[in-house]
């Protein structure tokens, strides 16, 4: 990593560390997010400091917990990418999240794909929850 003319240029691989800091006022042109494959053991955790977006095929009735969100204050949010298998299994949210429409979503449909999205502005005691996509083909 360089800086010049008050830039910072770096190079392929190289990574910038802000713990916790600002940047102001970025364009980003070009852009990936991380994404994590979740174990399949209940009670599953969704630790935000592996990531924005998460994947889980359900292998059993599973509760899930969501860990590490940002500082009271920011805004924090994450995806979750659910695949039911062959046999619909049941899902338990935290208690702090609510959905938009006041009840958790169906997620009831053998062999199919939800897509959920998750936002915080209080460091998790309230989560808002959206139901994205549904009952999407499992490929």
């Amino acid at each position: 990593m360089k800086v010049r003319d008050g830039n910072i240029v770096m190079g392929n691989n190289e990574e910038v560390r802000m713990n916790d800091g600002f940047i102001s006022k970025p364009v980003i042109k070009d852009y990936a997010e991380s994404h994590s494959t979740l174990d399949t053991t209940s009670p599953v955790s969704i630790n935000l400091e592996l990531g924005s977006v998460f994947s889980v095929t359900l292998a059993e009735n599973t509760t899930f917990t969501f860990d590490n969100p940002p500082d009271s204050g920011n805004a924090g949010a994450f995806s979750l990418i659910l695949t039911q298998n062959a046999s619909a299994k049941t899902v338990t949210w935290p208690a702090s999240v609510k959905f938009d429409s006041g009840s958790a979503p169906d997620l009831s449909t053998n062999s199919a794909i939800y897509i959920l999205t998750f936002m915080t502005v209080d460091s998790g005691t309230t989560w808002y929850g959206f139901l994205s996509g549904s009952e999407m083909a499992v490929p």
